[in-house]
């Protein structure tokens, strides 16, 4: 019997040994019984001094680049969010008086009211309306009816709740003749009843597509101004001191010496309906004029202003309508279309923008300003203007007398010669007229220009229509509703046509657009109209000007809708945050 094979060298046993374990795995037990760091340790003991700071070294290296990495990681992977925090520093020209959407008269008031109080709806960062106060709304098929649910959460920034009541109360108050509100004209004829607590119903005597924007206007707490009689309404400490559902409570005021307010400090409101902001506050600083608000800004002493044209300074479109508007009762050549049309052409609109303007407008041909339902009317092209507009007044037998520096129409016994322009005495308009008066001296005709006082021009002027030419600008409403500019019953004071223009087809569309429910329909419409009275020349519409908002750079969240007065630029205030926090994305929610 041959002996067993000897094993071969690099096999180990698994045989037991005498003690009943194999020898190797008696050692790797042993081995697995110090620790890591021990035999670490031992590792490191054995080596030279000069070999373990090399060691060291390589550990914190190595240990400093994981860190690193894993940390540049994460912050690859977070997301900025808005935070809590911070405040705004803005200032403004005029002083606030009534901080009441009720009695708004100045800017300074309805920028305050705004931010203090909320409506039914809002206006959102893209101009639309979006519901506030209300849940949701409902129109009725013949367009007369609308009907709002509030949200049961809604609150004043006392904490109580905001009810149909209150609606019913702000409303009715505003269609109160003895408090001369200047929302009367828009609420006269309005029928409203609380339903419920959570459910207020207007209704309308005829259909009227532009009401729901009524509803942004703030409404009042009624438990604190139901005992107020109309003439205590504008002497009430609430005025200065106001309750609102707004995303901003008054926190603080100062006057100054005379008893103006010279600022305003407001603080964050915790009970606003769509979330609490995330400014801390905002703090008004208001000055006597343009210059000292310049200064102002330029100095560091206050973070943001509107209308001072600055590098990297936001701007929207106004919807404003600047132009010369012809009247022909006080000059009757302006009752000649073709008259109107040369003076109208004979202006350099481009040129009046870029260098008047500082390029902050849009040239127009029509009644309409820059908006998304209208195609504007295209702008003539011409290199010339001057010899457009001679060649229009030639066109219809008009001929020009370079001695008496008139224009003879002989078959007409008509001349066009001398023309007051009438305007405002700010500057921005004295530079317009000056540029307009510079382009039809070149066509010919002489031009005197005559300024007023705002308040002296509107009393004195346009109510009585004492102007030949009147250089002023409409303010065309977000829902561009033109009846009060154009329809021939607004020939007259108090009516809005101080052109006193009379087109029946205009009149009719007019008429249509303000009642079509369907967006498409009033769209059409107001295209027509655009077109109609571009093509009569009853007024040289000459720019819409744009609205210029000077903010920190570090201000995020911003979006200016379509500006209709400058309190529209606090569309979305309560998303406007200057800190922010770093968070994984799935933590990362929209307002």
């Amino acid at each position: 019997m041959e002996p067993p094979a000897e094993p071969s060298p690099d096999v180990i046993s698994d045989e037991a040994s005498p003690e009943g374990r194999s020898p190797w795995r008696e050692q790797l037990a042993r081995v697995r019984r110090v620790p890591v760091l021990e035999r670490l340790g031992a590792f490191v003991r054995v080596l030279s001094p000069g070999d373990r700071v090399i060691f060291y070294a390589l550990v914190a290296l190595v240990g400093t680049a994981s860190l690193a990495s894993l940390y540049a990681l994460e912050q690859s992977l977070l997301v900025p969010v808005p935070a809590y925090g911070g405040t705004l520093s803005e200032g403004e020209v005029g002083s606030p008086q009534f901080i009441n959407p009720l009695l708004a008269i100045s800017d300074a008031d309805r920028d305050l009211s705004t931010l203090t109080y909320a409506g039914l709806m809002g206006i959102s960062g893209n101009g639309t309306l979006v519901p506030v106060l209300a849940e949701s709304y409902a129109v009725s098929p013949d367009g007369k009816t609308y009907t709002f649910t509030l949200r049961k959460n809604a609150k004043f920034s006392d904490g109580t709740p905001v009810t149909a009541d209150d609606v019913v109360f702000t409303v009715k108050k505003a269609q109160d003749s003895a408090l001369k509100s200047p929302e009367y004209a828009n609420w006269s004829g309005v029928s409203v009843a609380a339903v419920n607590q959570q459910t207020v119903r207007f209704t309308l005597s005829k259909p009227y597509a532009p009401f729901l924007g009524l509803t942004t206007l703030g409404i009042l707490p009624s438990q604190l101004w139901q005992n107020i009689s109309d003439a205590e309404f504008p002497f009430s400490t609430f005025e200065t001191s106001p309750v609102g559902a707004g995303p901003f409570k008054v926190a603080s005021i100062s006057r100054d010496a005379s008893g103006l307010v010279a600022s305003v400090s407001l603080t964050e409101n915790p009970y606003y309906v769509l979330g609490r902001p995330y400014l801390d506050g905002i703090r008004f600083t208001f000055y006597s004029n343009s210059d000292d608000l310049t200064r102002a800004l330029a100095s560091g002493a206050i973070e943001s202003a509107y209308g001072i044209p600055r590098k990297n300074a936001l701007t929207a479109p106004y919807a404003r309508v600047f132009g010369v508007f012809f009247n022909p009762s006080e000059k009757q050549v302006f009752a000649r279309t073709e008259v109107r049309k040369a003076l109208s052409l004979a202006i350099d609109r481009k040129a009046i923008v870029s260098s008047v303007l500082g390029g902050y407008a849009t040239p127009l041909m029509g009644p309409v300003p820059p908006g998304e339902n209208v195609e504007q009317v295209p702008l003539p092209d011409q290199s010339d203007p001057v010899a457009a507009a001679a060649q229009a007044l030639e066109a219809s037998g008009w001929t020009y007398d370079g001695n008496a520096r008139v224009w003879k129409n002989a078959q007409a016994k008509q001349t066009l010669d001398e023309i007051t322009i009438r305007t405002s005495n700010v500057p921005e308009l004295k530079n317009v007229a000056s540029a307009v008066k510079a382009d039809w001296e070149n066509l010919g005709i002489p031009v005197t220009i005559e300024l007023y006082e705002p308040g002296d021009l509107s009393q004195n002027v346009i109510r009585p229509r004492k102007y030949e030419a009147l250089l002023y600008g409409e303010v065309i409403g977000r829902d561009q509703d033109l009846y009060a500019f154009w329809d021939s019953q607004e020939r007259n004071d108090p009516g809005l046509n101080i052109a006193l223009y009379a087109n029946k087809n205009v009149d009719t569309l007019l008429e249509d657009a303000r009642s079509a429910v369907d967006p498409k329909a009033r769209a059409a419409d107001l295209q027509k109209i655009e077109d109609t009275v571009a093509a009569d020349y009853p007024a040289a519409f000459i720019y819409a000007p744009s609205f210029v908002y000077a903010l920190p750079s570090d201000l995020h969240g911003v979006l200016l809708p379509q500006i209709i007065t400058p309190a529209d630029r606090f569309a979305t205030v309560a998303s406007w945050y200057r800190a922010t926090d770093a968070v994984w994305p799935f933590f990362a929610t929209g307002r």
